[in-house]
């Protein structure tokens, strides 16, 4: 599951996507994490707005120690394909709460525990890509998004067995405004020949303070 992402340069992003800045809109830090702010294109009256969100849904498990009460909020930063229609259905089938996120590049964690590393995944000929999310108000952190993951495609296997539903720009208004039933056209691995991997060998843990969420996407 990815945790880690970087959107590329505002501008950039504006132009790419013919959005403008959103009321609700300020500059960030370009990489973020889970339950950190980052950024989404969605729909605002017809017009792509660029707009600042928080991360990851936030979920309150019950508290072990007393079933009575819940825990804090942790972000759910990533949403299963395959639960689109099930866990994720009151967001997905309404087009108002999908939204694009703009990505240069997002990472994973490999190696082995001790000895873990980024790897660092991008598309060879976007340097901006889009890629598939949702959108809602909370009352915990306002306005959140998640990244909607699928299977990996054979070339990423080592890294992650699931990688983020990357949308091509003839795709985009697909996304934003089709039925639930005609996106899971958008089930499926990208073409390996199209990603561009880099397994470097900066310490996955090296940032202070980085929210890593490690549990299974619902």
């Amino acid at each position: 599951m990815c945790n880690r992402a970087e959107r590329g340069d505002t501008q950039k992003v504006l132009n790419l996507f013919g959005a403008k800045r959103s009321a609700r809109f300020n500059e960030g830090p370009i990489q973020t994490h889970p339950a950190q702010p980052g950024t989404v294109i969605r729909l605002e009256e017809g017009q792509r707005v660029l707009e600042q969100m928080i991360w990851g849904f936030p979920v309150a498990l019950p508290s072990k120690r007393d079933p009575t009460k819940k825990n804090k909020p942790k972000p759910v930063n990533n949403a299963r394909f395959d639960k689109l229609g099930t866990f994720w259905k009151r967001w997905a089938v309404n087009p108002k709460n999908r939204c694009l996120i703009p990505t240069a590049r997002f990472a994973e964690a490999i190696g082995e525990p001790g000895r873990i590393t980024e790897a660092w995944i991008s598309v060879k000929d976007q340097p901006i890509f889009a890629w598939a999310g949702l959108w809602s108000e909370s009352h915990e952190w306002g306005s959140v998004y998640t990244g909607v993951m699928t299977e990996a495609c054979i070339e990423l296997q080592d890294v992650h067995d699931r990688s983020p539903v990357i949308l091509d720009p003839e795709h985009w208004d697909t996304w934003l405004h089709a039925p639930l039933e005609e996106l899971y056209m958008f089930d499926r691995p990208y073409p390996g020949d199209r990603l561009l991997i880099d397994r470097t060998a900066t310490p996955w843990f090296q940032r202070k303070g980085a929210a890593i969420d490690q549990r299974t996407p619902l």
